[in-house]
């Protein structure tokens, strides 16, 4: 698909085990949503991708759900504008969380709505110098969608994710690294390298170690201790008999630097 300004919606590249996907308009409509889903679908059964990078260009990451098209929808049906949610972001939010591997999201702009809680689907966050992020749903009369509320949850506790949904103004990159919600803050022309260069780090790891924390970690936050226990112990069993384990515990006796195949 095209966007407004001629290019692709969407495009995916892939190097050295790493799959770049870089949205080219702000705004996500029905067919940039699918594409998008398509993509991160692609890459969790994709064995030679080992990180993913998702990133925008231009002047934005993500400003969330195309308006024209959502006033399209609403003068024709507003009873069923917003099955959008259940039908498009939710199984969008879904194929992004089911990617195993590492996400690094390069938040080179605006990043707002639907936007945010895409990057904080992500599990690693770099964010352009100046970048404004919000919330933005309160805004047009909205709630939230897209697991906003239970990343903002996650990330910085139900009291500031109350604010930030109720009082729904922007606030900057800088707020966000002192926060924790972005991880690293960096001029705009070098949130790609910054990224990439995570990314390639994160590409030449224990890529099964790397699917178990993803795991874990996601158990931790909605499971019973004893749940996340019982995970942890057959994770660990099955790490165990990996060929990057034995060979990490090897360069380790033999005091060199380990290099992990993925496997």
């Amino acid at each position: 698909m095209t966007s407004p300004t001629g290019g692709p919606h969407m495009t995916r590249d892939d190097a050295d085990g790493v799959a770049t996907i870089t949205l080219h308009s702000a705004g996500l409509s029905a067919r940039s949503r699918a594409e998008l889903t398509a993509a991160f679908q692609d890459v969790s059964a994709d064995d030679s991708v080992r990180a993913v990078i998702l990133t925008g260009s231009g002047r934005a990451f993500c400003v969330g759900q195309d308006l024209t098209e959502h006033v399209s929808a609403l003068r024709a049906d507003p009873a069923r504008a917003l099955d959008v949610v259940a039908d498009s972001y939710n199984p969008l939010v879904l194929a992004l969380a089911s990617v195993q591997v590492p996400v690094v999201a390069g938040i080179n702009g605006a990043c707002v709505g639907a936007g945010l809680g895409l990057a904080l689907g992500a599990d690693i966050r770099v964010a352009a110098a100046g970048a404004k992020l919000g919330t933005a749903f309160t805004g047009i009369g909205l709630a939230s969608d897209s697991a906003l509320a239970s990343r903002l949850v996650a990330c910085l506790g139900v009291s500031r994710a109350t604010e930030l949904l109720l009082f729904p103004e922007p606030f900057s990159a800088e707020t966000a690294l002192q926060w924790g919600l972005v991880h690293r803050v960096a001029e705009p022309g070098q949130v790609l390298p910054e990224t990439q260069a995570l990314a390639n780090r994160l590409a030449q790891g224990p890529t099964a170690a790397y699917r178990a924390v993803k795991a874990i970690l996601a158990s931790a936050a909605t499971s019973s201790l004893d749940r996340t226990l019982a995970l942890e112990a057959r994770l660990q069993a099955a790490l165990g008999q990996t060929e990057d384990h034995r060979a990490a515990v090897e360069a380790f006796l033999a005091k060199h630097p380990p290099s992990f195949a993925g496997r």
